[in-house]
This record gives C-alpha cells, sequence and structure tokens, in this order.
C-alpha cells in the first residue's frame, strides 16, 4: 500500500498535468471546445495503452537490452532530476517555442513525450522490475495518476482560472521541488545497489 502511494504521487509528478496545461492549451487552442475534449481524451488513451505496454513489459526490455536495475535507476534519477530543474527555473524559450498550428495533433506531442515521456516510461520500467510481484498494484498507481492528470487537463480553463498564470507557474515549482527529492533518492539507490553487487 505504501509503494502504492509513493508510486503514484512519483507517476503524477512526472506527467507533471500543471506545467503540461498551458503547452496543452496553446496547441489545442484553435480546434472547436467539443472537439478539443475528444482529442484530449484520444491523446490519454493512446499515452496510457504506451504506459501499460512499458509497465508489463518493463523486465523483458531490461533483458532484451541487458541492462541492469541499478543503470536504469541511476539514468532515470539524472533524467527526472534534469526535468525538475526545468520545472523550478522554466526558460522563456520552452513557453513561447510551442507551434500554434490549425492541424489537430495526433500522438505526437501530447501522447508523446508530454504524457508519455522518457522519463516516465524508464520510472515504469524500473517500478515493474522493483515490484514485479505487485504489477497489480503498480497498475491501479499507475490509473489513479493517469486520471488525475486526464481531469486536470480536461479542466483545464477552471485550473488555469482559479489559480491564474503566477498560481499555476508557482505550483510547477513546487512540484519540481518535490521531484529533485525523489530523484535523487532515485540516483542514491542506484547508486548504493551498484557497490552492494
Amino acid at each position: 500500500m505504501k509503494e502504492m502511494i509513493s508510486s503514484t504521487i512519483l507517476l503524477i509528478l512526472i506527467m507533471d498535468p500543471l506545467g503540461n496545461l498551458p503547452i496543452f492549451m496553446s496547441i489545442l487552442k484553435n480546434i472547436e471546445p467539443k472537439r478539443r475534449r475528444i482529442v484530449l481524451l484520444r491523446e490519454m488513451l493512446i499515452a496510457l495503452l504506451i504506459m501499460l505496454l512499458f509497465l508489463f513489459s518493463g523486465e523483458n526490455i531490461l533483458k532484451f537490452l541487458n541492462l541492469k536495475t541499478e543503470t536504469v535507476s541511476i539514468s532515470g534519477g539524472i533524467i527526472l532530476f534534469l526535468i525538475a530543474i526545468k520545472m523550478i527555473f522554466p526558460s522563456k524559450n520552452n513557453k513561447n517555442n510551442t507551434k500554434n498550428k490549425n492541424e489537430e495533433p495526433f500522438l505526437v506531442p501530447l501522447a508523446i513525450p508530454l504524457i508519455a515521456g522518457p522519463s516516465l516510461l524508464a520510472t515504469l520500467i524500473l517500478l515493474s522490475h522493483e515490484y514485479l510481484s505487485k504489477l497489480t498494484y503498480l497498475t491501479i498507481s499507475l490509473l489513479i495518476a493517469w486520471t488525475c492528470t486526464a481531469i486536470i487537463l480536461l479542466l483545464s480553463n477552471m485550473f488555469l482560472r482559479l489559480f491564474g498564470p503566477k498560481g499555476v507557474d508557482a505550483l510547477e515549482r513546487l512540484m519540481g521541488l518535490i521531484l529533485i527529492m525523489l530523484s535523487t533518492q532515485m540516483f542514491l539507490d542506484g547508486v548504493k545497489s551498484w557497490f552492494q553487487i
């Protein structure tokens, strides 16, 4: 149960729904409101399928690539740390560099990499290896994290009105701070396991 709660929090932080709010709104702003929800749900479902695939085949991916858990833990910790730094200190280029296209997005960039990004997929591989006997709990964790992300993104207008741009920025930075601590712990666990071999 403890692992389920911690993995759910970790997955929500990596998915970063609050940080993705402005990007999603920018990409979908030229699409009709009714169609926008359909596109958003479709992209979320595609992302969920990809995440479940990595969760259930994580062990086989590690074996196929001949990777040790420690390697994934250390590299995953570094990637998450870099993402957390960007969350705390966002560059102006990242926020203003989103192209506003009239065409409807498919798979890229909403499903991949904004929701099911490389750091999240690496984390799912690592979790599936660490808790091989608790895949049911991990699946529930993933579904809870995915549902929370979907709700936040579907209610994007309400959240932006409620918190305002500065409030969303502050929340994202707070999430980034928590993610830095989690990524450091993941890195240290990987290093500790490596020296115990």
